[in-house]
Protein backbone atom coordinates (compact mmCIF):
# COMPACT_ATOMS: atom_id res chain seq x y z
CA UNK A 1 0.00 0.00 0.00
CA UNK A 2 3.13 2.43 0.87
CA UNK A 3 4.30 2.03 -2.35
CA UNK A 4 1.10 2.21 -4.59
CA UNK A 5 0.44 5.86 -2.22
CA UNK A 6 4.17 6.44 -3.12
CA UNK A 7 2.97 7.04 -6.93
CA UNK A 8 -0.10 9.19 -6.17
CA UNK A 9 1.72 12.19 -6.62
CA UNK A 10 3.07 11.46 -10.26
CA UNK A 11 -0.06 9.90 -11.15
CA UNK A 12 -1.60 13.48 -10.13
CA UNK A 13 0.70 15.30 -12.45
CA UNK A 14 0.33 13.34 -15.47
CA UNK A 15 -4.11 13.38 -14.80
CA UNK A 16 -3.19 17.29 -14.84
CA UNK A 17 -1.98 16.92 -18.49
CA UNK A 18 -4.65 14.85 -19.43
CA UNK A 19 -7.00 17.36 -18.42
CA UNK A 20 -5.24 20.17 -19.52
CA UNK A 21 -4.93 18.55 -23.12
CA UNK A 22 -9.25 17.78 -23.25
CA UNK A 23 -9.60 21.54 -22.40
CA UNK A 24 -7.52 22.84 -25.07
CA UNK A 25 -8.57 19.84 -27.64
CA UNK A 26 -12.37 20.34 -27.31
CA UNK A 27 -13.91 23.54 -27.79
CA UNK A 28 -16.91 22.37 -26.08
CA UNK A 29 -15.07 21.85 -22.54
CA UNK A 30 -16.27 25.21 -20.25
CA UNK A 31 -14.89 23.92 -16.90
CA UNK A 32 -12.18 21.54 -15.96
CA UNK A 33 -15.16 20.16 -13.54
CA UNK A 34 -17.51 19.09 -16.69
CA UNK A 35 -14.14 17.48 -17.76
CA UNK A 36 -13.50 15.82 -14.39
CA UNK A 37 -17.79 15.05 -13.96
CA UNK A 38 -18.85 14.46 -17.58
CA UNK A 39 -16.18 13.31 -19.72
CA UNK A 40 -16.06 9.54 -20.00
CA UNK A 41 -12.20 9.69 -21.70
CA UNK A 42 -11.28 11.54 -18.58
CA UNK A 43 -12.74 8.82 -16.30
CA UNK A 44 -11.04 5.81 -18.15
CA UNK A 45 -7.60 7.75 -18.12
CA UNK A 46 -8.27 8.25 -14.63
CA UNK A 47 -8.69 4.73 -13.87
CA UNK A 48 -6.35 3.53 -16.21
CA UNK A 49 -3.39 5.68 -14.78
CA UNK A 50 -4.17 4.46 -10.89
CA UNK A 51 -4.20 0.70 -12.64
CA UNK A 52 -1.53 1.15 -14.62
CA UNK A 53 0.32 1.96 -11.45
CA UNK A 54 -0.92 -1.07 -9.71
CA UNK A 55 -0.13 -3.66 -12.00
CA UNK A 56 3.44 -2.47 -12.29
CA UNK A 57 3.43 -3.09 -8.57
CA UNK A 58 2.59 -6.33 -8.82
CA UNK A 59 -1.14 -6.22 -8.10
CA UNK A 60 -2.70 -7.19 -11.68
CA UNK A 61 -6.09 -8.36 -10.18
CA UNK A 62 -6.52 -5.44 -8.60
CA UNK A 63 -5.78 -3.73 -11.85
CA UNK A 64 -7.94 -5.65 -14.32
CA UNK A 65 -11.06 -4.77 -11.63
CA UNK A 66 -10.07 -1.24 -11.44
CA UNK A 67 -9.80 -1.22 -15.53
CA UNK A 68 -13.12 -3.47 -15.72
CA UNK A 69 -15.63 -0.71 -13.80
CA UNK A 70 -14.14 2.19 -15.94
CA UNK A 71 -15.11 -0.16 -19.11
CA UNK A 72 -18.67 -0.92 -17.40
CA UNK A 73 -18.66 3.25 -16.96
CA UNK A 74 -17.38 4.26 -20.31
CA UNK A 75 -17.18 1.65 -22.80
CA UNK A 76 -13.62 2.45 -23.32
CA UNK A 77 -11.40 -0.74 -22.55
CA UNK A 78 -7.92 -0.01 -21.76
CA UNK A 79 -5.77 -3.00 -20.26
CA UNK A 80 -3.68 -1.97 -17.25
CA UNK A 81 -0.55 -2.57 -18.57
CA UNK A 82 -0.70 -0.38 -21.44
CA UNK A 83 2.07 2.52 -21.04
CA UNK A 84 0.27 5.82 -21.59
CA UNK A 85 2.44 9.50 -22.14
CA UNK A 86 1.04 12.45 -20.84
CA UNK A 87 -1.38 14.87 -22.25
CA UNK A 88 -3.52 11.60 -23.16
CA UNK A 89 -7.28 12.77 -24.90
CA UNK A 90 -9.58 9.99 -25.97
CA UNK A 91 -12.58 12.32 -27.38
CA UNK A 92 -16.08 11.35 -27.09
CA UNK A 93 -14.18 7.25 -26.36
CA UNK A 94 -17.20 4.70 -26.58
CA UNK A 95 -15.75 1.58 -27.79
CA UNK A 96 -11.98 2.52 -27.93
CA UNK A 97 -9.92 -0.80 -27.10
CA UNK A 98 -6.17 -0.03 -25.97
CA UNK A 99 -4.56 -3.86 -25.60
CA UNK A 100 -2.02 -4.68 -22.90
CA UNK A 101 1.31 -3.80 -24.63
CA UNK A 102 0.30 -1.00 -26.49
CA UNK A 103 3.19 2.33 -25.84
CA UNK A 104 1.33 5.83 -26.79
CA UNK A 105 3.48 8.85 -26.57
CA UNK A 106 2.63 12.41 -25.63
CA UNK A 107 0.11 14.51 -26.75
CA UNK A 108 -1.96 11.69 -28.72
CA UNK A 109 -5.69 12.10 -29.37
CA UNK A 110 -7.76 9.13 -30.07
CA UNK A 111 -12.00 9.60 -31.03
CA UNK A 112 -14.74 7.08 -30.40
CA UNK A 113 -13.96 3.42 -31.55
CA UNK A 114 -10.02 3.33 -32.30
CA UNK A 115 -8.71 -0.56 -31.51
CA UNK A 116 -5.40 -0.57 -30.79
CA UNK A 117 -4.98 -4.60 -30.60
CA UNK A 118 -2.96 -7.65 -31.02
CA UNK A 119 -3.32 -9.65 -34.26
CA UNK A 120 -4.25 -13.09 -33.90
CA UNK A 121 -0.98 -15.42 -33.61
CA UNK A 122 -0.84 -18.21 -36.01
CA UNK A 123 -2.00 -21.78 -35.54
CA UNK A 124 1.14 -23.16 -35.70
CA UNK A 125 2.46 -20.65 -32.78
CA UNK A 126 0.89 -21.95 -29.16
CA UNK A 127 1.25 -20.37 -26.33
CA UNK A 128 4.78 -21.12 -24.67
CA UNK A 129 3.59 -20.57 -21.10
CA UNK A 130 0.31 -19.28 -19.61
CA UNK A 131 -0.17 -17.92 -15.53
CA UNK A 132 1.86 -15.99 -13.42
CA UNK A 133 4.68 -16.58 -14.77
CA UNK A 134 3.77 -15.98 -18.44
CA UNK A 135 6.16 -13.36 -20.34
CA UNK A 136 4.35 -10.42 -21.74
CA UNK A 137 4.87 -10.71 -25.32
CA UNK A 138 4.93 -7.19 -27.24
CA UNK A 139 2.47 -7.50 -29.62
CA UNK A 140 0.02 -4.49 -29.33
CA UNK A 141 1.21 -0.73 -32.04
CA UNK A 142 3.61 1.66 -30.53
CA UNK A 143 2.26 5.36 -31.02
CA UNK A 144 4.59 8.32 -31.05
CA UNK A 145 4.15 11.60 -29.94
CA UNK A 146 1.50 13.90 -31.53
CA UNK A 147 -0.47 11.55 -32.76
CA UNK A 148 -4.43 11.72 -34.08
CA UNK A 149 -6.02 9.01 -34.97
CA UNK A 150 -9.79 9.55 -35.75
CA UNK A 151 -13.24 7.31 -35.15
CA UNK A 152 -13.20 3.39 -36.37
CA UNK A 153 -9.35 2.97 -37.08
CA UNK A 154 -8.16 0.02 -35.96
CA UNK A 155 -4.20 -0.72 -35.35
CA UNK A 156 -3.61 -4.34 -35.09
CA UNK A 157 0.18 -5.74 -34.37
CA UNK A 158 3.40 -4.05 -33.00
CA UNK A 159 3.63 -1.82 -35.57
CA UNK A 160 4.71 1.92 -35.30
CA UNK A 161 2.77 5.13 -36.12
CA UNK A 162 5.82 7.70 -36.16
CA UNK A 163 5.52 11.07 -34.14
CA UNK A 164 2.84 13.41 -35.78
CA UNK A 165 1.15 11.47 -37.63
CA UNK A 166 -2.58 11.45 -38.90
CA UNK A 167 -4.25 8.22 -39.08
CA UNK A 168 -8.12 8.75 -40.66
CA UNK A 169 -11.33 7.48 -39.81
CA UNK A 170 -11.95 3.83 -40.46
CA UNK A 171 -8.70 3.16 -41.72
CA UNK A 172 -7.24 -0.69 -41.15
CA UNK A 173 -3.51 -0.57 -40.16
CA UNK A 174 -0.98 -3.60 -40.03
CA UNK A 175 2.00 -2.04 -40.87
CA UNK A 176 4.17 0.69 -39.71
CA UNK A 177 4.01 4.85 -40.33
CA UNK A 178 6.32 7.15 -40.88
CA UNK A 179 6.79 10.27 -39.04
CA UNK A 180 4.53 13.10 -40.46
CA UNK A 181 2.58 11.02 -42.38
CA UNK A 182 -1.35 11.07 -43.36
CA UNK A 183 -3.38 7.63 -43.92
CA UNK A 184 -6.94 7.94 -44.98
CA UNK A 185 -9.11 5.89 -47.03
CA UNK A 186 -10.11 6.66 -50.45
CA UNK A 187 -12.79 9.22 -50.71
CA UNK A 188 -16.32 7.93 -50.95
CA UNK A 189 -17.83 8.09 -54.70
CA UNK A 190 -21.51 8.90 -54.84
CA UNK A 191 -23.51 6.91 -56.82
CA UNK A 192 -26.43 8.18 -59.12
Amino acid sequence: MRLFAGTLSRVRALLDTDVAAIFRGDPAARSVDEILICYPGATAILHHRLAHELDSLGAPIVARIISEIANERTGIDIHPGATIGPGFFIDHGTGVVIGETAVIGARVRLYQHVTLGARTPHRSQPRSESGPSAERVARHPIVGDDVVIYAGATILGRVSIGDRAVIGGNVWLLQDVAAGSVIMQPEAVAVG
